[in-house]
């Protein structure tokens, strides 16, 4: 029997319209990229397939909605090559070092460097000067403690934390929602976001650079980014703070939701990944599809597990990068199974009900 590594769940309304229609790129509306730094890996090979042939077969704008890692991920579309762009930028990435015990700036500096490697200026012109994919990046400015460095910042998010245990909406005492925006969006889909203060800022060839390095700036790791051209004044950090997976009112969306995600459990923000009881589900989304890697899957990965960030501590440069490509590696094996299912409307089978 051939082992599943794919996971695919959708809400009711999703998944209804599948087993009607299977899966066509112009039933998407919206492609949503969560944070997570490199647990991403294991999602290039979809990356791929998505950027390349499926979304080449569209013929209307797509909106896409990422944080930190999702949005990185998706600075890729919009450029002359999409595909050339996600491999360069998947390159980059699994190559990064750092001495012994990097500081901040140093953290910095390297992002910043992959940064103008990945979307050198040029890229920035035609990503702003095409309409076929329309970016939305989510960055957090961070108010009070949570804006300032060092301790004064850890007793900010400390307090964030506690007052974020409670309920989610306290976070808008520490932070905003900033949607920066390709300037020909609207961002309709997004009218009815105020459980924390929100605003929209559009994109240009000033802030994008600035946006893309925000939205990766995580707290205590990289320095942030100070005052964003045409946004409101103030420090700019990783917009997974607020919406680390993601917990947002998506009806408003024109189309499914297209959600290629490593992990098979949507946590909200940042601060809810102790809170168990805190998780977005399929009954609130009923027009998502939300696919993820099978336990199966994450089985055939060395060491049993995606990557991630603690990688950098507990294997040598040479070990990790063996296993970064792997996964990379790895990762074709559900994007080919994703395309089957999609050509051959298997899908329809495969896909369970998400509660």
């Amino acid at each position: 029997m051939t082992t599943d590594w794919l996971t695919i769940k959708a809400g009711r309304d999703a998944w209804l319209q599948i087993q009607d229609n299977g899966l066509n790129a112009d039933d998407i509306g919206l492609l949503l990229g969560a944070s997570g730094g490199p647990k991403w890996f294991v999602l290039q090979g979809i990356d791929r397939y998505l950027f390349g042939e499926f979304f080449e077969q569209r013929t209307k704008p797509l909106d896409m909605l990422g944080t930190s890692a999702g949005a990185w991920r998706f600075a890729s579309l919009g450029q002359a090559d999409p595909v050339a762009a996600s491999d360069l930028f998947c390159q980059l990435y699994r190559q990064q070092t750092y001495s012994a015990k990097p500081d901040v700036r140093e953290i910095t500096d390297e992002a910043i460097k992959l940064l103008h490697e990945y979307v050198p200026d040029s890229a920035v012109n035609d990503v702003l000067q095409q309409d076929k994919y329309r970016h939305h990046w989510i960055v957090t400015r961070c108010r009070g403690l949570t804006g300032k460095n060092g301790r004064r910042q850890i007793a900010g998010l400390l307090g964030s934390a506690a007052a974020n245990a409670m309920s989610r909406r306290h976070l808008g005492r520490f932070y905003d929602r900033v949607i920066m925006h390709h300037p020909q969006s609207t961002v309709d889909f997004a009218k009815g976001w105020q459980d924390i203060p929100t605003y929209t800022v559009p994109l240009s060839t000033d802030n994008f650079k600035q946006a893309l390095l925000a939205t990766g700036s995580i707290p205590m790791v990289l320095e942030g980014v100070t005052d964003i051209a045409g946004a409101p004044p103030g420090m700019y950090r990783d917009g997974g703070i607020t919406d680390y997976h993601f917990d947002l009112d998506l009806s408003a969306v024109n189309g499914l939701v297209l959600y290629p995600h490593f992990y098979h459990q949507v946590v909200p923000g940042w601060f809810d990944k102790s809170l168990k009881w805190r998780r977005t589900r399929g009954k609130q989304w009923p027009n998502v599809i939300l696919m993820s890697p099978s336990p199966e899957f994450i089985a055939s990965l060395p060491y049993g597990k995606i990557p991630d960030r603690t990688d950098f501590a507990k294997l040598s440069v040479e070990d990790r990068f063996k296993y970064w490509q792997q996964a990379v590696d790895h990762s074709q094996r559900m994007a080919d199974q994703l395309r089957e299912w999609i050509e051959s409307g298997e899908i329809r089978q495969k896909i369970q009900l998400w509660t």
